[in-house]
C-alpha cells in the first residue's frame, strides 16, 4: 500500500548520520532505503555520513546521536533517531500518511 506526502511529487533531500560499520548502523542504512525505495521510489536523495570519516560535518549538524535521520526537504527540516525501524515514525517524519 503505498502512502500519500504532502502534494504527490515532493522531492526529499536525507542525510543518515551513522557510527562506522556497527549494527545499529546498518540496521538504520537498510531499514531507511527499503522505506524510501517502497514509499518515494526516484524521489530521494540520500547522503550516508559516516561520523568516524566526517567528523567536521557532525559537528556542523550538532550531531548529538546516532543513528540521526536529518530530512532536510521538504521543509521544515526534521530530525529522527534511531534505526529506522519504526516504520510508522519514518513515514510521519516525512510526511507521508496514509
Amino acid at each position: 500500500m503505498k502512502g500519500k506526502d504532502n502534494n504527490g511529487s515532493t522531492e526529499y533531500v536525507l542525510r543518515l548520520f551513522i557510527t562506522g560499520a556497527s549494527p545499529n548502523s546498518a540496521r538504520a542504512v537498510a531499514n531507511l532505503k527499503s522505506i524510501c525505495e517502497t514509499y518515494i521510489k526516484d524521489r530521494y536523495a540520500l547522503e550516508v555520513i559516516d561520523v568516524y570519516q566526517q567528523r567536521q560535518l557532525a559537528k556542523e549538524e550538532q550531531i548529538v546521536a546516532m543513528p540521526l535521520l536529518i530530512i532536510k526537504q521538504p521543509l521544515p527540516e526534521k530530525r529522527l533517531i534511531g534505526d529506522m525501524s519504526d516504520m510508522q515514525k519514518v513515514l510521519k517524519g516525512l510526511g507521508i500518511t496514509f
